[in-house]
């Protein structure tokens, strides 16, 4: 081989190296000088003279220049490339913050409204002004708000609550029996006092009341922990976050070739692919914000996630959802998946650890003999449990199916529910859960 075909080699090897990589890197100079001496020692073996050893290195010297040149122009036009696609934004960004044309192409105003949608809600099942009816046209038909703007907004939590194929049809219409069991079993024995068998009010001596049905069930704690599992946990894992909604259709050669199908609330053009990344991210951010890592606001997981139950979980989820909406608009789909992958498991943290936790916590309260505190978190546990089949563990499967639910929520209610319940066995189901998240509640 001569040392013309070696020098051409090189630069089509540098330049192919570069027009293949993701994402921009710096080429070292010690690189760029050992493409320079690996011509100059083939120029020199093939020589026959000290002048055929000047002629290489002299060569050498020009590949060099060719070669930084060549690959300063590739990441050149790489860039120009990105910056078509993410104009003035970082890849991955500082914060989820992403614009195109100077305009930000991230809106869920659909999540952030259902969010605050559960929040009335969840108020509602402690009104007995309320009647059935008046839960069910908030869940169902997303009106009968006392924010205008919620009811205007077409959006509702029944249509999006065990919405995936992969939550049980049982799931929908046993969440929307707790509507019924509360104004039914509670609302007319309000303020009654409770017991084992007996709907009413129970107060710890100098502490907290709860409103409870029979079997010592408060429904707006036990209605709204589910939703953290059927509407927040199962619409990211199961639906906006699933491959098979993201490449659905043309969606990948459309994100490719930007071809918009949304327009931001900004006025900014938007893929499919982006937007619907962003509704994932609305779940979980949408009463919070999206230029902060921190939750904790609204009824749902946020609030939850906020609280620091599992380090550095806050900062895994905000920084996996940033690079994975980056990821979409670089048309790296691995490591978009990547990415969904980790959202996935950390949010089926979240509802790992709060399942176990207030079924530990319940016990303790038995044994202390404050009631009312026990049917408290366990009514919140017992939502929780609900929630578990909708998580995903590393391996793709949930951390418990629909049937071992439902055999852990008829345990919870038989006999006379929570009234029934003892620490050992509340805590023998808590070392379940543990066990299946990987995580340790004791």
């Amino acid at each position: 081989m001569n040392t013309k075909k070696i020098v051409i080699g090189l630069m089509l090897i540098s330049i192919a190296s570069c027009e293949k990589d993701a994402e921009l890197v710096e080429i070292p100079n010690s690189v760029i000088q050992n493409i320079a001496d690996t011509a100059a020692t083939a120029a020199a073996n093939a020589a026959a003279s000290s002048a055929a050893t000047s002629a290489a290195n002299s060569v050498a010297s020009s590949v060099s220049d060719a070669a930084t040149s060549a690959v300063n122009a590739a990441f050149a036009q790489q860039a120009a490339d990105q910056a078509n696609q993410v104009n003035d934004d970082p890849l991955p960004p500082g914060e989820y913050d992403f614009t195109r044309g100077g305009k930000s192409t991230v809106y869920y105003t659909g999540q952030s409204a259902r969010l605050k949608m559960a929040g009335e809600l969840h108020s509602a099942f402690s009104d007995t002004s309320k009647s059935e009816a008046d839960i069910l046209a908030m869940f169902n038909d997303g009106t009968g708000f006392s924010d205008a703007s919620l009811n205007a907004s077409g959006k509702n939590v029944g249509g999006k609550t065990a919405a995936s194929s992969y939550a049980s049809a049982s799931v929908k219409p046993q969440i929307q029996a707790f509507i019924t069991r509360v104004v039914n079993d509670v609302f007319p024995y309000y303020n009654d006092d409770a017991e084992a068998g007996k709907a009413g009010k129970y107060t710890d001596p100098g502490g907290r009341t709860v409103h409870v049905d029979a079997k010592g069930f408060e429904m707006n704690q036990i209605f709204t922990k589910s939703l953290m599992g059927a509407l927040v946990t199962d619409q990211i894992i199961n639906s906006y976050l699933w491959r098979g909604k993201l490449d659905s259709g043309s969606n990948i050669a459309n994100n490719d070739n930007l071809v918009f199908e949304y327009t931001s609330t900004a006025g900014a053009s938007v893929t499919k692919m982006e937007h619907y990344w962003d509704e994932g991210f609305g779940y979980l951010y949408g009463e919070d914000s999206q230029y902060s890592q921190d939750l904790g606001n609204g009824v749902l997981i946020s609030k939850y996630g906020g609280k620091g139950d599992v380090p550095g979980l806050e900062k895994e989820l905000y920084d996996a959802f940033k690079l994975g909406r980056a990821a979409i608009v670089a048309g790296d789909y691995d490591l978009r998946d990547k990415q969904a992958k980790i959202i996935k498991v950390a949010v089926s943290k979240i509802i790992g650890y709060r399942a176990a936790y207030y079924l530990r916590s319940g016990g303790s309260k038995i044994d202390s003999g404050k009631w009312a505190d026990a049917l408290h978190a366990l009514s919140e546990g017992y939502g929780f449990v609900l929630s578990l089949q909708f998580t995903m563990k590393d391996d793709g499967n949930p951390y418990f199916t629909n049937a071992e639910v439902k055999d852990m929520l008829d345990d919870l209610e038989k006999d006379n529910g929570f009234w029934s319940r003892t620490s050992a066995e509340l805590n023998t189901m808590a070392d379940k859960i543990d066990q299946a998240s990987g995580l340790d509640t004791k």
